[in-house]
């Protein structure tokens, strides 16, 4: 496999949603002229190596796992989710999203320092949080849910504990390593 679509798996994989294909090719280094070739090498690749496949709809492309896994996967998740205790990754993004939130997923993972493609599906199923498209940006971004507020027996999410302060830290921090 060529080094341009093992670049665009791993950028497939650090991203966790979909992205138009002309958008992965200007942020990965790709001729746009190009990204088709690239596209079809690392969906043949993936077809025939691993567990996991390209999704193309439309325009847009998406890393995936295979339909073929998904009776197994949907159980391991499903069991997952089951257990009322939530891991520590999964209480750290909860935390993030409900201090700084909204956010894109991005900067949840510029904050988190590690991919939160999966924290966020969970956390999504489970209904803590909520996930809004911003078609201007093309972008998802991620919020608490009213059902975490109510499960939290709060009425309003700047009712958390010292809510302004960590609030206008993480606000900070981030401001701060964008002018970087």
């Amino acid at each position: 496999m060529s080094k341009e679509a093992q670049l665009l798996e791993a950028f497939l994989f650090l991203k966790g949603e979909p992205i138009s294909q002309f958008k992965a090719a200007e942020v990965i280094g790709i001729e746009k002229r190009k990204i088709s070739e690239v596209v079809n090498e690392l969906k043949s690749f993936l077809e025939n190596n691993s567990g996991l496949t390209l999704l193309i709809v439309e325009e847009k492309i998406q890393l995936v796992t295979k339909s073929e896994f998904s009776k197994v996967l949907d159980g391991i998740l499903k069991e997952e989710i089951k257990n009322d205790q939530l891991t520590p990754a999964a209480l750290e993004t909860l935390t993030i999203i409900s201090y700084a939130g909204p956010l894109e997923k991005s900067k949840i993972d510029y904050l988190r320092g590690v991919n939160s493609g999966y924290i966020l599906r969970n956390l999504l199923v489970r209904g803590l949080i909520e996930r809004k498209y911003i078609s201007e940006k093309r972008i998802y971004i991620y919020n608490i849910s009213s059902f975490f507020l109510k499960h939290l027996g709060l009425e309003a999410i700047n009712l958390l504990p010292e809510y302004e302060k960590f609030k206008q830290l993480i606000e900070s921090f981030l401001n701060q390593n964008n002018e970087q």
